[in-house]
């Protein structure tokens, strides 16, 4: 069994046990979880760009069809080199399928399975920590050590530097999600290219901490019932690049910790109290909004409003096209819960 630690999805994602050659990866931030899953199926493969050698399918399909992965997964390539198949699980489930993948011979492909957040106990993550043919990865928001890792990798990529002061308040405004924190040092590169140095000006200027700010700001204003502030931030965001689906996966972050938050308020804790004591590093300008929300909301709303965006993201990975409009409509609906009290 193989239920690898995040502290150690590093070290596998590097060296990667060879007796497993199906390997789960899941979790909230679902751009870190794209990125390492593609990482996995990539490094599995002699050429990529082959889709004989690297084939991707749709959950849905599998779940249609669970053959189909067995047949996939035991196909001997007709020129030889190696195999995987990259999975992307989407909104029905696949684990008839893996449970029979498993319990199978061990076939040449490395098989890797995109998922999203699955709790403990959810069958396919349960499936693939307890067989000794797999591994479960999880993929949780980056903390600021990995977000200076990720900072200094891709500067060094690029041939520069970066002043101390300017990592140190680069490191501040990213990590909400691994997507969004590339595509914000990407432009931080564009930007610096042919200076050879950053310094913290171009911080200021290439990484708008008006989009980190507007993403607080539409995931507070639809918990507070402010419609308008969600249709403000949210407008900033899109005018910023930022994905919808990081939008929506930050306010299923937010709804998670306000859910863990609510349940001590409603044991008998003053909201105030709970943020003091839970919740000690929230930034001065969110916390009358947080607290306020604590008042507000209930465990069982909170438990519905996790529920809808955990749909919502899984809707959001199946159809980029709507995105735009499903964050826009998800949020305004739980500004209207919020407004009912």
């Amino acid at each position: 069994m193989v239920a690898v630690k995040a502290a150690g999805v590093d070290a596998f994602l590097a060296r990667p046990d060879p007796k497993t050659f199906c390997i789960l990866v899941y979790g909230p931030d679902l751009g870190l979880v794209n990125e390492r899953a593609g990482a996995l199926a990539r490094a599995a493969v002699d050429d990529p760009d082959d889709a004989f050698a690297l084939v991707k399918m749709e959950g849905d399909d599998i779940a249609s069809d669970p053959e189909r992965l067995l047949d996939e997964a035991h196909t001997i390539p007709m020129f030889g080199g190696r195999r995987a198949i990259w999975v992307r699980v989407g909104g029905r489930p696949i684990n008839a399928a893996v449970e029979r993948l498993l319990a199978g011979p061990v076939p040449e492909a490395r098989i890797v399975i995109e998922a999203g957040d699955l709790r403990k106990g959810a069958p396919l993550r349960a499936l693939c920590e307890k067989s000794d043919k797999a591994a479960a990865l999880p993929c949780f928001a980056d903390n600021e050590g990995a977000i200076a890792r990720l900072i200094d990798q891709e500067i060094s990529k690029a041939g520069l530097s970066i002043d101390p002061d300017a990592k140190k308040a680069l490191v501040g405004v990213l990590g909400a999600d691994r997507l969004a924190t590339r595509q914000e040092i990407e432009k931080l590169v564009l930007y610096a290219h042919g200076g050879g140095r950053i310094t913290l000006g171009d911080v200021d200027m290439a990484v708008a901490d008006a989009s980190v700010l507007a993403m607080d700001d539409a995931v507070d204003a639809a918990f507070s019932g402010n419609a308008r502030g969600v249709e403000r931030g949210l407008a900033v965001l899109d005018a910023s690049g930022i994905p919808p689906s990081a939008v929506v996966a930050a306010t299923l972050r937010h709804a998670l910790q306000l859910h863990r938050l609510r349940a001590q308020v409603e044991g008998g804790m003053g909201a105030a109290q709970v943020l003091d004591r839970s919740w000690a590093n929230l930034h001065f300008r969110r916390r009358a909004a947080v607290e306020g929300a604590l008042s507000r909301w209930t465990l069982s709303r909170l438990s519905s409003a996790v529920q809808r965006l955990g749909d919502a993201v899984l809707e959001g990975r199946r159809s980029t096209l709507i995105g735009e409009t499903l964050a826009s409509r998800l949020l305004a609906s739980i500004a209207e819960e919020a407004r009912r009290r």
